[in-house]
């Protein structure tokens, strides 16, 4: 493609972007706009095709070519208000997603690919090209893979909770598991409790559902059971979420007393709880898990593998009553027409199997014991100050010197290619303005420097 055809094509966006052509309209004709730009009428017609292709203009034959309905949210570079819009959980989720590689993303959810166990994953693939054609090509079956929901159902033993095979359904993700039950519990108007801070994304799927959220302050034991008691009393919610083990975001780990008062607090107030298992496997050790203590009789377990295995390899899973599971596959095949990718299922039960793994999952716990430590001198030498230091993952959950804004930190910072979380996209009553997530594995020593430099001029 020659300059003269991206200056035609650069010039109708413009035109575009600017309103002076809306959609629908005709766009200037090859004669006429050669003319005015100075190029042959050739340059023109290779650049309206472009413009074609990229969906930005239509080709009506016979009578030219007329601006595309979505060509005027269509821009050579990202709008300012992407950057410029509320601090809110989709924000980071979008900042940390659509990020170019390169970009340090200490705000995101997840470890970068060379902490995951990429030669078993390889392996797996490997393997997997060798399968029959019918894994390759067909839909996964409503339920998931047989095999996957074998060795998850014999983990689960491990850990002194047997289940059946049957109790065990595979869905496409973790944050899809929750939608599905959310969807299955709830209805527009029903209360929902969250822990304060809580996983930013448990929010942004309740607001879409349309239900009311409560939050209940978070203690490096669990709830608040004192303030959990009162909502319950208050507000009669039908779902709690929460993490038991390792806390989004704070890392903390459910005590044995809480995990026993809560579940009794469930029963008095017929309470279903969603327990999000997604962090347990970072765990040095099985701390109190609700699904163990509670038999799965008001207690859901949920997880996935994209923290730990690959986020490219999406598989989620729920563990859950008999009638649950039923309901919940009903649900997966009206709105997804079965389980998760038969391919994703497969990497997943491959690498799970694979004796590596276990090998892997017990260096990047100690990886992640020495990037927790290391980081946390560094932020404290800065006055950023670890509200606990977690017994495993990769989450510090750290409080800023008095009188900064995390949200005008994450702002200051973004500009210079570094993605931050602040604390108040995790809180739901708005309590966290000074505090900020930040991933350990996700590090670099210039973030620390760049965070210097931006709390000498942020609020």
């Amino acid at each position: 493609m020659t300059n003269r055809t991206t200056q035609v094509m650069d010039a109708i966006r413009h035109m575009i972007a600017e309103r002076t052509l809306l959609a629908g309209e005709r766009v200037p004709s090859i004669r006429g706009l050669a003319a005015k730009m100075g190029v042959s009428p050739s340059t023109v017609v290779e650049a309206y095709d472009r413009l074609v292709a990229d969906g930005v203009i239509l080709s009506r034959p016979g009578s030219g070519f007329y601006v595309a309905n979505r060509a005027a949210f269509t821009n050579l570079r990202p709008q300012a208000t992407d950057l410029d819009r509320s601090v809110d959980p989709l924000w980071v989720s979008r900042q940390s997603l659509d990020a170019a590689h390169g970009v340090l993303k200490p705000g995101c959810g997840w470890m970068p690919p060379d902490w995951m166990p990429q030669a078993a994953i390889r392996r797996a693939l490997r393997q997997i090209s060798r399968s029959d054609d019918a894994l390759l090509a067909d839909y996964g079956s409503s339920r998931g893979g047989q095999d996957l929901r074998h060795l998850l159902a014999r983990q689960c033993a491990e850990e002194g909770l047997p289940v059946d095979p049957d109790m065990v359904l595979l869905i496409g993700s973790g944050s899809q598991t929750l939608d599905l039950i959310c969807r299955l519990l709830l209805r527009p108007g029903d209360t929902v409790l969250v822990d304060d801070p809580c996983y930013f994304n448990f929010q942004a799927l309740l607001r879409v559902l349309g239900v009311r959220i409560v939050s209940v302050p978070f203690t490096r034991e669990g709830p608040d059971l004192t303030a959990f008691a009162e909502a319950l009393r208050i507000h009669r919610p039908s779902l709690y979420l929460t993490n038991s083990a390792l806390q989004n975001p704070t890392g903390a780990t459910l005590s044995a007393q809480t995990a026993h008062r809560l579940l009794l607090l469930a029963s008095e107030w017929d309470l279903t709880i969603v327990e999000d298992d997604t962090f347990a496997t970072l765990e040095p050790d099985l701390s109190p898990r609700l699904a163990i203590l509670d038999g799965l009789q008001r207690v859901i377990r949920i997880g996935s593998f994209s923290k730990t295995l690959s986020a490219a390899a999406r598989c989620g899973y729920v563990v859950a009553r008999p009638e649950l599971v039923e309901a919940l596959t009903d649900l997966q095949v009206a709105t997804n027409f079965g389980g998760p990718s038969p391919v994703a299922a497969e990497i997943v039960r491959i690498t799970l199997a694979d004796g590596s793994y276990r090998k892997h999952i017990v260096a990047t716990r100690t990886r992640l014991a020495r990037a927790r430590r290391d980081a946390s001198e560094s932020l404290e030498r800065l006055g950023i100050v670890p509200w606990l230091m977690p017994r495993g993952g990769f989450y510090l959950w750290c409080q800023l010197p008095e009188g900064k804004d995390a949200q005008s930190l994450a702002r200051t910072v973004l500009e210079s290619g570094i993605i931050l979380a602040p604390g108040n996209v995790f809180s739901a009553a708005g309590t966290a303005g000074d505090f900020l997530r930040l991933n350990v594995s996700q590090v670099a020593p210039s973030i620390y420097e760049e965070l210097a430099k931006a709390l000498r001029t942020v609020a």
